[in-house]
């Protein structure tokens, strides 16, 4: 690799640690050894060529260009968060792994440039799972529970929201979502 290809592929994993909050060499490793996958695995569930994960691990390109495929990869990122704090078991894991690789994402852009929805679901869908992965990027899902059992006796309410978009399922947090909005 010459000097310019190594300028390249450092801008490149610059512009990751940015946009995905590390470069994508080092994020899809992790899922790959959290979750017990190999490369082409990954690949399969991103709804990636085997070639397009390794030019986005190695540097080559910087972006993913899919949002379906970012969404799959934060879904992977909280399933992994799961597995490693043990709310989730390992079959478990390997099942959510097959609904992650046949998700869709959030929405459908269609040829008008509109987007289009199936009811409210994938917008309160992505609203929640932006609150779950703000949560946790501030501390691990064994602090917040940690945190919500000190609020429990004085404040209930906090105590389940932070059990409940902290470490819980997202499923769970859709439910919680959509009951408190009235």
């Amino acid at each position: 690799m010459d000097a310019a290809q190594q300028e390249a592929t450092a801008r490149a994993r610059e512009l990751q640690r940015s946009w995905y909050g590390e470069p994508l060499g080092a994020l899809f490793r992790r899922l790959i050894d959290d979750l017990g996958l190999n490369q082409a695995r990954l690949a399969a569930v991103l709804g990636l060529s085997a070639p397009m994960l390794s030019q986005l691990m190695s540097g080559q390109r910087a972006k993913i260009g899919n949002p379906a495929v970012v969404q799959r990869v934060q879904a992977l990122q909280e399933l992994s968060g799961q597995v490693a704090d043990g709310s989730v078991s390992a079959g478990e894991a390997t099942d959510r792994m097959e609904e992650i690789k046949k998700s869709q994402g959030g929405s459908v852009l269609t040829g008008t440039g509109q987007t289009t929805s199936t009811g409210s679901a994938p917008t309160v869908r992505r609203v929640v799972r932006e609150i779950q992965s703000l949560l946790r990027s501030v501390a691990a899902a064994g602090d917040i529970i940690d945190a919500a059992d000190s609020l429990a006796p004085t404040h209930p309410e906090l105590a389940e929201f932070l059990r409940v978009y902290g470490a819980g399922r997202t499923a769970d947090a859709v439910a919680h979502y959509e009951g408190h909005q009235s």
